[in-house]
């Protein structure tokens, strides 16, 4: 007799709701009446890992091997994923485990037939800041929505950088970096340029004053290497390895973890750029991308009102462009219930309720959750490491029973590759020679220049050219420029200006989350 046939008749049922027939990924075995069931395992049906997730728990609960366990599973099964590792512990998926007691114990409990395995593996970093390949973005294609996010901006000043953009795109003017913005900000608030915006509304001096103060703070605080190029292509998170197995994209976030609003907001621009540049494939046999969206909760903290309604949009369009989202996060109310709506596949670790605010998350929390046969208040806290409680979609798109699990072990190494390691892997990587070096493009203006014939100098000869020199009255020192002058009269505005006559034919055009389109 099967173990599943000797449990009681709920936990039975429990168990044939994850009985799928088509492939899938396995997740652990059942929990119930505080023994594990390996007969009964608890699997995720791969189809429907587009529909999205939650992994979500209390610091120290298992979620970063959770997510490890899963991205092993879809990278076997040629699936690309993305990883944002915020505490630098998951590099390790790209090296075989290593076997112990405690490996093989919880192996044994689930009836995992344990392999340790590696995973083909590209590290990234965000502007070079770290050990992987610098992920950079341009400001234009960035947008003005994740950019009023990270600057802190307010509605107000949001919405008139998003005039500012509006009039740099119809312009065909690029915005590179932060010194091309700040360029362009005191042009349009220069007697020259002011009456640019005159018929769409204006900016007020002041409003454009906290945008430049704001940049100069952002690039004081070693933010200007994230924008630039060469800019990081997305479709490069969408490769598969020889093998066949999909490549699993690890974004090193540790030397940024005290820059919370800037790396969340460009896991987003990732998310938003795949968004408006894959084509729409609607229900597929398994995902095009699965994206972990790690610490999640930064992303909608003092969200805009336009912020929220694009990610929400986002996350419910780009399901049928085959790539599926798992927000992690510490509790499901960390996520706006628009969003938590639809999130199809739900993985909960353990919860605290020391406090009376843990108490209130708790009981939250369990409200999220279908009908249970479970006492899932008290459940909840008393999951141990490498426990949670699941639900996912089945293959017909109905919710699963709720089912409390043992969580398998990773199969690869469960913690941090040593740096010199990495540093070859990512000089080895076929990335490498394309984005390890920035590059500041030259301007059109200075092209342009460059080509026009210098007028020739008439040699000087003797003592008439001498005495020439020796003419020459000193010129009164010129008045220092303003600010303003200062960047108008630069070659780099005249360069944005003048472009506008030679980038002929192009048009930026931008999706919902106000990022630009580009053209591969």
């Amino acid at each position: 007799m099967s173990d599943s046939e000797t449990l009681p008749a709920e936990a039975r049922q429990i168990a044939a709701g994850y009985a799928f027939s088509g492939p899938a990924l396995d997740l652990g075995a059942l929990l119930w009446d505080g023994g594990c069931h390996p007969g009964a395992p608890v699997r995720i049906p791969l189809p429907v890992l587009n529909r999205h997730g939650l992994v979500a728990g209390a610091t120290g609960t298992g979620k970063t091997k959770t997510l490890q366990l899963i991205a092993e599973q879809l990278s076997a099964q040629g699936v690309p994923v993305f990883l944002a590792d915020i505490k630098g512990d998951l590099s390790g998926i790209a090296r075989p485990g290593q076997p112990n007691e405690r490996v093989q114990g919880r192996a044994a409990e689930v009836g995992q037939q344990w392999t340790p395995a590696g995973f083909p593996a590209e590290f990234l970093a965000l502007g070079g800041l770290g050990h992987g390949i610098p992920v950079r973005a341009t400001i234009t294609s960035f947008g003005p929505v994740l950019l009023s996010k990270a600057l802190r901006l307010n509605q107000t000043q949001e919405q008139s950088l998003g005039l500012i953009f509006h009039y740099a795109d119809t312009k065909g003017l690029e915005l590179i970096d932060l010194k091309d913005l700040r360029a362009v900000v005191a042009f349009l608030t220069s007697d020259e340029g002011r009456a640019e915006l005159k018929n769409i509304g204006g900016l007020s001096t002041a409003t454009a004053g906290v945008i430049l103060r704001s940049l100069t703070a952002f690039e004081a605080q070693g933010m200007a290497d994230f924008f630039g190029e060469p800019e990081f292509d997305t479709a490069d998170l969408l490769r598969t390895a020889r093998d066949g197995r999909g490549v699993v994209s690890v974004l090193e976030l540790p030397a940024v973890q005290d820059k919370p609003l800037l790396f969340s907001t460009f896991l987003m621009w990732l998310l938003a750029d795949l968004f408006h540049d894959l084509p729409e494939i609607g229900d597929a046999d398994k995902p095009r991308l699965v994206f972990f969206f790690d610490e999640a909760h930064l992303l909608f903290s003092d969200a805009s009102k336009a912020f929220l309604e694009s990610i929400t949009q986002t996350v419910r369009l780009i399901r049928s462009k085959g790539v599926g989202v798992f927000f992690v996060t510490q509790t499901p109310k960390d996520v706006p219930s628009d969003v938590l709506a639809q999130l199809g596949n739900r993985v909960q670790h353990a919860l605290r309720a020391y406090t009376p605010d843990d108490q209130k998350a708790l009981r939250a929390t369990v409200k999220t959750f279908p009908n249970s046969a479970y006492d899932l208040e008290e459940l909840l806290t008393g999951l141990g490491t490498g426990e949670a409680v699941v639900t996912v979609l089945g293959e017909k798109g109905a919710p699963t029973p709720v089912a409390a699990t043992r969580l398998r072990a990773p199969e690869s190494l469960m913690g941090p590759v040593d740096g010199a390691e990495l540093d070859r892997a990512v000089r080895e990587s076929a990335l490498h020679g394309r984005y390890a070096q920035a590059v500041d493009r030259e301007s059109a203006y200075e092209k342009l220049s460059a080509e026009q014939p210098q007028a020739p100098r008439a040699p000087e000869t003797g003592k008439a050219g001498k005495a020439g020199k020796a003419a020459q009255v000193p010129k009164a020192p010129k008045e220092e420029p303003s600010l303003v002058e200062q960047v108008v009269g630069s070659g780099m505005f005249r360069s944005l200006a003048r472009s506008v006559g030679t980038q002929i034919g192009r048009e930026i055009t931008r999706s919902l989350f106000g990022t630009a389109r580009r053209r591969r």
